[in-house]
Order: C-alpha cells, then sequence, then structure tokens
C-alpha cells in the first residue's frame, strides 16, 4: 500500500456537508464534498408518516472531482409524490458502499441537535419568515451571525412554523481577496491533504500553482507574483491598490486567491470542523511584522473554527439561497470600466477571477437554479474529470475557455416563487457602464437587466427582492462616494450605491414609480458592514408601492464604531427634513423614513455588529418584524416610525419636490 493510499484510507468519507440549498415539496438538492466518489441513499420521514428511500443514480446524483481525495455531490431530487408543508421532515444519507451504510449520525454527528436522531427540515407554506445577512470574513475579531443563528434555530426545535423559509445569503460568503496569513496556511495544508488538481498559470512570474504555494512572496506578498511591466503597474494600482481605503474600510489583498484549488479550499475550511481535523498547517517564513500580524490572527481564526460545528448544523438545517457580492470573486469587482479592462485584459488576473467564479458556481451557484446551470456545470465537470486523467493538473486551455463561458454568462439571477415571490438580482456582471468616463462607477444593473427586473414586478402584489447592495442606502455615505468619484477615485471609498450611476438610479426609481407598480416590496440587502431598516413610499401619490429596505451586515464583520457615529450624526443633520441638500439627491420623490433600532442611542439608526437579520412577511408581503440577531447572544428590534405628529423625521423629508427628477 503506498503512502496515499494510506492517507486516503484515514479521510473521513464526507469532508463537508450536507447543505440544504433550493427545497421544493416536489424537489430537494444538497451539497456535499466527500473524500471519495460516494453511492449514496437519501432517507426523508416527513412527521407522521414512513419513511421514503431514494436511491440516488446517475440521474439524481453528479459526482465531479476536485482532487485524487476530493468529489464534489451535487444531490437533485424530483419527487412524484410531493413532501408535506408546515411539518418537520428528518432526513437521512446513507453511504451505501460503506461497511454498515452508515448515516449522517455516524459520520457527521455535529449536525444534529442535541437529543435528535437525524437532521430535519420544514417546508413552509409561504415566504412567512426570512433570515439574511452577508459578509462572512473569518478573521473579523468578533462572534459569528451563523453560530448565533444556530443557537436561535435550535430553540424553536418543537415549533416547525417558527421557523425561517430561507436563509439567505446575500454576499461575500467567502472573502477571496481577503484572507489572513493563517487561513491560508490551512487552505495550503488541505491543498496538500486531498491532493487538489493543480494549474499551469500564465502572466504571472511563477509558472504553476506547486511554484505559487511554495515561492517566498505567497504569504503577505502575493502582488510581486506579477511580472514588472508598465500594463502590470497599472494591473497591481486596479487589483491590489486597494489595500488601504482609509474612509470606509481597510482589506488585506495581499493572500489573495489564486488557483482553482485554493478556492475550494476556502470553501470547505469556512463552511465544516471536518477538514480542519485532517490537517497540520505549517507556519510559513515570515518577517517579524508579518509574524505578529500571522499571530493575531492565529488566534481568531481559531475562535472561528470552534464555531464551525454550529454553522455546519444550521446549513444542515435550513434551505439556504445565495448571490454572489464583490469579496466572492474580488474586492470592488466590475466597479468601472476601466477596471475591467485593466483586469481582464491580464491572462493571471483573468485566470484568479475565473477560478473564484468557478467555485462560486459549484459551490454556491449551482443550489440556487440547478436547471439554468447545469450546462455551466457539466462543463466544469469535463474539465475536472480530464484533469483526473491528466495526473491531477488541470487543461490550460479548457480552463480558460470555461472562465470565459462564466465571464460572459447572463444568468446568474434567479427567482423563487411562492408567496410572496423572491426575485434575487445579479448586481455584479450585468453592469451599465458609464458612457460619459470609463473611471466612473458602472451602474448596478444595465438597462436590459432593469427591464427584466421590472416584467419581473409589474402588476404583482408583493415580492421580495435581493439586492447585495442597498437600493437606498445612507445618503451621506453616498455623498461622499459621489466626490470621490469627481474627484477620480472611486476605488478608494467603494463607490458602488444604486445612486452613484444616473441611468440605472433613474430607471430603478421609475420602476417603482411606475403606475402598474402597486404592490408592497421588500429589499433585503448587506454589502455595507452595518444594518438598518427604512420605510419607503412614493411622495403626493394616495395609491403606489410601499417599500421597505432592510439591510443586515455583516454576519462575521463590523463597520469601526467611531466612524459609523460620526457618519451616522453627521447624516441626520445634513439631510434633516428641511435640508436643502435633499433637492440634490436623486430620490427626491421618495419618502424614506428610517426605523430606530431599540437598543440604539437615541437618535441613532445604523446597528453595528456581526449578526444577522430576521425579517417577518405578513399575509400582504409587508414585513411584520425586523429583528437582528447580534451574535453577542441578544435581539434589536426595528419598530415601525411613530404615526403621530412628534414621530421622528423621515430622512428624505425635503420640500416638495420640483417637477422634473
Amino acid at each position: 500500500m503506498t503512502s496515499s493510499d494510506t492517507a486516503h484510507d484515514a479521510l473521513p468519507d464526507v469532508l463537508c456537508g450536507p447543505l440544504l440549498r433550493r427545497l421544493a415539496p416536489d424537489r430537494l438538492t444538497l451539497w456535499l464534498v466527500g473524500s471519495r466518489s460516494l453511492e449514496l441513499t437519501l432517507m426523508v420521514r416527513p412527521e407522521g408518516a414512513p419513511p421514503r428511500r431514494l436511491s440516488l443514480g446517475e440521474e439524481r446524483l453528479k459526482c465531479l472531482p476536485l482532487g485524487r481525495h476530493a468529489w464534489l455531490h451535487l444531490i437533485d431530487v424530483s419527487l412524484a409524490t410531493p413532501l408535506p408543508t408546515g411539518v418537520p421532515i428528518a432526513y437521512d444519507l446513507k453511504i451505501d458502499d460503506a461497511p454498515s451504510e452508515p448515516g449522517i449520525a455516524d459520520w457527521a454527528p455535529h449536525l444534529l441537535h442535541e437529543g435528535a436522531a437525524h437532521p430535519d427540515f420544514v417546508l413552509a407554506t409561504r415566504h412567512h419568515r426570512l433570515l439574511h445577512g452577508s459578509c462572512r470574513k473569518p478573521h473579523h475579531d468578533g462572534p459569528d451571525g451563523l453560530v448565533r443563528a444556530d443557537a436561535w434555530l435550535a430553540e424553536r426545535r418543537e415549533t416547525p412554523e417558527e421557523r425561517p423559509a430561507w436563509l439567505l445569503m446575500t454576499g461575500d460568503q467567502v472573502y477571496a481577496d481577503d484572507v489572513a496569513g493563517p487561513m491560508l496556511a490551512a487552505i495550503h495544508a488541505l491543498i496538500r491533504r486531498l491532493e487538489l488538481f493543480d494549474e499551469s498559470l500564465e502572466g504571472a512570474t511563477v509558472a504553476d500553482s506547486q511554484a505559487l504555494y511554495v515561492a517566498d512572496t505567497t504569504y503577505y506578498r502575493r502582488e510581486a507574483l506579477l511580472p514588472d511591466i508598465e500594463s502590470s503597474a497599472a494591473l497591481r494600482e486596479r487589483f491590489f491598490g486597494g489595500v488601504r481605503k482609509p474612509v470606509f474600510t481597510s482589506a488585506n489583498a495581499h493572500n489573495h486567491l489564486m488557483t482553482f484549488a485554493e478556492v475550494i479550499a476556502m470553501y470547505l475550511l469556512v463552511w465544516s470542523p471536518t477538514p480542519w481535523q485532517i490537517i497540520a498547517p505549517v507556519t510559513p517564513r515570515l518577517d517579524d511584522v508579518q509574524t505578529a500580524l500571522f499571530g493575531k490572527e492565529e488566534a481568531i481564526i481559531e475562535r472561528f473554527v470552534a464555531g464551525l460545528p454550529a454553522v455546519a448544523r444550521l446549513l444542515a438545517h435550513l434551505p439556504t439561497l445565495m448571490i454572489f457580492d464583490d469579496h466572492d470573486i474580488t474586492d470592488d469587482w466590475n466597479l468601472t470600466a476601466d477596471w475591467e479592462q485593466c483586469a481582464y485584459e491580464h491572462p493571471f488576473s483573468r485566470r484568479i477571477l475565473g477560478n473564484a467564479l468557478i467555485g462560486y458556481l459549484l459551490c454556491q451557484g449551482w443550489g440556487n437554479d440547478p436547471e439554468r446551470l447545469a450546462p455551466l456545470v457539466a462543463e466544469s465537470g469535463e474539465l475536472l474529470g480530464q484533469a483526473r486523467e491528466r495526473d491531477g493538473w488541470l487543461d490550460r486551455t479548457a480552463q480558460d475557455a470555461l472562465i470565459q463561458r462564466l465571464l460572459r454568462f447572463p444568468g446568474w439571477e434567479y427567482r423563487i416563487p411562492g408567496d410572496p415571490p423572491l426575485l434575487v438580482l445579479d448586481t455584479r456582471t450585468r453592469r451599465w457602464r458609464s458612457e460619459r468616463n470609463p473611471k466612473r462607477p458602472s451602474g448596478l444593473m444595465d438597462w436590459e437587466a432593469l427591464t427584466e427586473m421590472q416584467q419581473a414586478l409589474l402588476g404583482a402584489p408583493a415580492v421580495i427582492i435581493v439586492s447585495p447592495a442597498p437600493m437606498f442606502g445612507v445618503k451621506l455615505i453616498e455623498g461622499i462616494q459621489k466626490l470621490f468619484t469627481l474627484a477620480g477615485r472611486p476605488l478608494l471609498v467603494d463607490a458602488e450605491n444604486w445612486m452613484a450611476h444616473r441611468g440605472a438610479a433613474s430607471v430603478m426609481l421609475n420602476i417603482f414609480r411606475h403606475s402598474r407598480t402597486p404592490g408592497n416590496y421588500v429589499i433585503l440587502s448587506g454589502d455595507v458592514h452595518y444594518s438598518f431598516a427604512y420605510d419607503i413610499r412614493i411622495r403626493h401619490r394616495q395609491a403606489g408601492p410601499r417599500l421597505w429596505q432592510i439591510t443586515s451586515s455583516g454576519i462575521k464583520n463590523a463597520f469601526p464604531d467611531t466612524l459609523l457615529d460620526w457618519f451616522d450624526r453627521a447624516n441626520r443633520w445634513l439631510y434633516a427634513p428641511r435640508s436643502p441638500l435633499n433637492w440634490f439627491t436623486k430620490r427626491r420623490r421618495m419618502a424614506v423614513t428610517p426605523r430606530d433600532p431599540d437598543r440604539a442611542k437615541a437618535g441613532e439608526r445604523l446597528w453595528n455588529g456581526s449578526g444577522i437579520g430576521l425579517v417577518d412577511i405578513d399575509a400582504e408581503g409587508r414585513p411584520q418584524a425586523i429583528r437582528q440577531l447580534d451574535a453577542r447572544g441578544f435581539d434589536v428590534d426595528f419598530p415601525p416610525p411613530l404615526s403621530s405628529p412628534g414621530a421622528a423625521a423621515t430622512e428624505a423629508e425635503s420640500p416638495p419636490s420640483p417637477a422634473r427628477s
């Protein structure tokens, strides 16, 4: 027996998962990664009914190799007899080709709640309650909102009607561009342990992935891997130049993930405790400054890993939908037309972005809309299958061809039917590029994408919209972003908001003002690293849509406290009800009324702290309750604004708007 065979025998059958993805009474989709290609049987047992045994043949189970000892399992089961709604449905995954057909209780007992024999889920009769959040950065020094959500769910195990219909992860599920040194060391250890696929690299100072992993610059200095030529200097400025952003945040792009194997390892390490148990990361050679930073990050990562059993349990009990934002791929992804030209014209940066997008397709996107993404998954499977036959190396030509298809793919958005329906927007790849200046921010959606959104909304009595970036944000922060854009520095402040592009903002606002848009619209967002809620109506109109902007961010991230407090207070002063500055905002025809968090200081409207949002939706599609489950262990309510004459002033209660916007 070879050493590789010995290593394989020591590996657990399942490395990550199962994750519940898109579930319906007549269809179940689950995601997991095993150390080998597994023969599985899915068992489901609704409460009060006999169990069903569902064999998973080739039509129901797709296995894609990720390395010598890593296989992605995509489970997609259509049911001739629908499952019931509103009751707990226990489930199990039996490994048929292992001794005694072990189930989840045997190979992943951490997925079970105390006293339970199996994990379970509930298929909601309507979208009555939703958990939602974004921005989960492992090395943020704070608690994990997904751990808080697991504890909250455990308290309600016996009341299925209280379970959320979905867990909505609205962006930045991973930080491919902002990786702690200890996390990168764990990624490399897992790549070695699982023998994840290698790849050749074009346009870098290293020839391939193996050379990258051992390069002296691979920790905290990855920008040095770009060749030192004029075009690459521009690339470094765009792609890695966002290292320090003094106005809003700071990001560490020096450990940016680059290879497909690094991206896959990252997903496994942020969703499951099991991979951490099979590796022994090695501390790399570092200078004194880097050593100090590595040690600080290591303590934070250890606390992050301690919460992973709870995170995995949550993902095994709640059906989960996801959509990318920038950090899933890279910071400021497609911010401007100039950024796009610079990033995509270089083969190495295009590969970096493409590898992250392949990872998103396989680990996030597929579970949102399996049918629509099936052709892309099949092409990925061909690439990965060839690598297995090529001694573990991805074919460069085929890999680049797949990346080109993904970069041009127009269908990442999706719609979930229900009451009310869910409309999840792609605000990253269908951008409305500035016609005036390629260095100015692109609109978050182009005219065609916005037209499609309008068709989905017209005549609908109620819709829940997921927009990764808030459609209605904090006006002062948007104003500062506008000033930096006028100064030619949009990259310094992440000038990505719906109001940053005149055309996109105008079309979006006109959609909601359309006479055939009479319903209730709840907009769920993240991105900004603080949480807030607005009630929005159209001015001078008796009938018309009512909108609610509900933002929850981050799951494990937060805004600098002092800076956010200053922004919050300055925003209230500068954009008071009678402030003339309101005349200059694009949304002056909308009355925007903030909700004050019940735990905030007097006058504060923005809540800062890691956690996850919880919103209850009534039968008319209106938010009945808006809460933030703070990861520190308490709830924050956003009660409706007062309707009395002394009510809190609306953020945008400006003088009557002019005839034209």
